[in-house]
């Protein structure tokens, strides 16, 4: 008998003998980092609101209770009494009931009357019932990619809980080392923005954080290195991914295609929003005539050996290392992973991409941790110069902007992210158009936008207070107002559109280098009175980037599709800042200067070289910190 049969052997003992002697136990196993009880009574522990808490607390363990099938009333019966329990106002939209481990899926348009107060709902439908309910939410807008992930995870669910419970055993294994050491390599995104990925390495375990591409370019992490892949792709005991977008996550697939099993910890919208994303990524690639590094079968592997975490659960991923994302402010379900290591032994986090003040969509980053004694911080615009302008004072100048081309007659094109910036500038304009501030005028999404606007509606709950109450309200959800178009008739549309009366379009990819918005350019170059609008950071090496530098001879695909053509722009060129979903120098040094507590070191990442040795500096000049900016291919111990 292995180690980990002997420990769930000795936990079903202390289970049984915690539990009132009227509740059965039938099994006890791990899935992920999760221990599963079976009882052929879950409607007597259900009577209990306290005990699964109670249990909790005292095997310092997260606990799931799943009913033995033969404790299930039949579906029909199931669906009559949930139908019966939960109320009409709550909208639920779909019951999806699964033998296998007695659990029922509920999808409703208001999840938080299904469950009730402090659960008080869910507790009541397993007693009538005896299954154990899971709530979804019904999006708010149809979302293809929410619908499918659901959908695929379902019929994947035999292998998922194979998947998840070798997890759970690797996770709580008998130590092999008695070393006790603390290192991180650097594998990407130093002195550079783009392909983010490190190794964090203890004596027992190695976690990769990320594993994104570099805008502009075609170079990769360094992962055939012995820290990473260079051993066997198994030598990673698990994967952390901080957020959707490509320069953290677009490689995170192919390690399946190099042969890594094992698990991706992440938060639920980030995991939809990781197959949007990395699926029009391949798209694009191929569109290009390019070979992608991955097909879209490793996208689904990725995908089903996903582990969703909520903000600020401590969750076991290894014997020695336990995992706590925090929010990140930079987009939806973007995250700070904070590492606890050993017995107190050492804690890391790692930032992600942050922003630190509030905005329309997101509350500011979190820096409260019990104990950091290292920050891997991105330095996107750690440079002494890179101040941006207020947010109120720059929400103006773009608005001004738009109506000074309404005004001439011409269209706003604004090459923006999928995901964050676009939903940003969404509400913006809704709020103007709306107050009156900027005339009436079409705003055309293109690429991702209108999908990943879907995804964000899935998960109000990621999102601030009153933009979750409109949402919620299908009279004043700012998404759905009029003046938004989804472009989905593809280029003979844009064509139309670019020729049409005066618009603001929205459109993929951020920095110009693929997708839709080489064919918005191709079409309105000539244009004097229209404008090209950059919102967002535009990495060196990238095609807007050389614009804003002052290229106007361009090479431009159709929509990505084909050979480019050689096009001279004509359109004026404008840069607004301080719309950016990064935290500019200010709110780094502010992030910083109120963490609690101070990290002891910092590793300033994510950032041009400039950026970088800038914020290391500045931070240890006026605020007295070990800091460093560490080129790829480093390797720091810490203990």
């Amino acid at each position: 008998m292995s180690s980990v049969d002997t420990q769930l052997e000795e936990l079903k003992g202390e289970v049984k003998s915690e539990l009132p002697a009227d509740i059965s136990v039938t099994d006890v196993t791990y899935e992920g980092p999760e221990l599963v009880i079976y009882t052929r009574d879950p409607k007597r522990f259900a009577r209990n609101g306290d005990l699964v808490r109670d249990l909790a607390g005292t095997l310092r363990k997260r606990i799931t209770v799943r009913p033995d099938p033969r404790a299930l009333s039949t579906p029909d019966r199931a669906k009559e009494r949930i139908r019966s329990v939960v109320p009409d106002e709550a909208g639920v939209t779909d019951l999806d009931f699964h033998d296998d481990t007695g659990e029922v899926v509920i999808q409703a348009e208001r999840p938080g009357m299904v469950i009730g107060s402090h659960g008080a709902t869910l507790r009541e439908i397993t007693r009538e019932t005896g299954w154990t309910p899971e709530v979804v939410r019904t999006p708010p807008i149809e979302s293809a990619t929410v619908s499918n992930v659901r959908n695929f995870l379902k019929q994947e669910r035999a292998d998922r809980r194979e998947i998840l419970e070798r997890v759970g055993r690797q996770i709580h294994r008998e130590p092999l080392s008695s070393e006790e050491w603390v290192r991180i390599t650097t594998l990407g995104s130093c002195r550079e923005v783009g392909r983010s990925s490190f190794i964090l390495s203890t004596g027992e375990t190695r976690v990769l954080v990320d594993c994104g591409d570099k805008p502009g370019s075609d170079e990769e992490p360094y992962l055939d290195v012995p820290e990473a892949l260079g051993v066997g792709a198994n030598s990673i005991d698990a994967v952390v991914l901080t957020h959707a977008h490509l320069d953290h996550s677009a490689l995170l697939p192919l390690l399946y295609e190099h042969g890594y099993d094992g698990p991706i910890y992440t938060t639920e919208p980030t995991r939809d929003l990781l197959g949007l994303l990395t699926l029009d990524y391949i798209e694009m690639i191929e569109k290009e005539g390019r070979n992608p590094p991955y097909g879209s079968e490793m996208v689904r592997e990725a995908i089903k050996h996903t582990i969703t975490l909520e903000y600020g659960d401590v969750t076991d991923i290894a014997p020695d290392v336990k995992l706590t994302l925090h929010n990140a402010g930079h987009v939806l379900g973007s995250s700070i992973a904070h590492f606890h290591i050993g017995d107190g032994l050492y804690n890391v986090a790692f930032s992600g991409d942050i922003h630190y003040g509030d905005t329309r969509l997101f509350d500011g980053a979190v820096n409260d941790f019990p104990r950091v004694e290292t920050l891997v911080l991105e330095s996107t615009y750690g440079g002494r110069n890179d101040y941006q302008t207020d947010r109120e004072d720059a929400e103006r100048k773009l608005l001004d902007s738009i109506t000074e081309v309404h005004e001439r007659g011409g269209s706003v094109v604004i090459p923006t992210a999928a995901a964050g910036q676009s939903q940003e500038l969404m509400l913006v304009l809704e709020e103007a158009m709306r107050e009156g501030e900027i005339p009436e005028m079409p705003v055309h999404l293109d690429g991702m936008i209108w999908e990943a606007t879907a995804v964000h509606t899935t998960y109000p709950e990621s999102l601030r207070d009153r933009l979750r109450n409109r949402i919620f309200d299908e009279d004043d959800n700012p998404f759905l107002a009029d003046i938004f178009n989804r472009i989905d008739g593809g280029d003979d549309e844009r064509r139309d559109v670019a020729e049409g009366e005066s618009s603001i379009v929205l459109s993929t990819t951020e920095m110009v280098s693929r997708g839709p918005i080489q064919s918005w350019l191709r079409y309105l170059s000539d244009d004097s009175d229209s404008s090209l609008l950059f919102v967002g950071y535009q990495a060196p090496g990238t095609l807007g980037h050389q614009i804003q530098n002052g290229r106007r001879e361009l090479q431009l695909t159709r929509g990505g599709v084909g050979r480019p053509e050689t096009v001279d722009l004509s359109m004026d060129v404008e840069t607004v800042a301080g719309l950016s979903g990064h935290a500019d120098r200010q709110g780094l040094e502010n992030f910083v200067k109120t963490m609690n507590p101070r990290p002891e070191k910092i590793l300033c990442v994510h950032g041009e070289e400039r950026a970088v040795q800038d914020l290391s500096s500045g931070l240890y000049h006026d605020h007295h910190l070990r800091t460093f900016a560490p080129k790829n291919l480093e390797t720091f111990r810490f203990r």
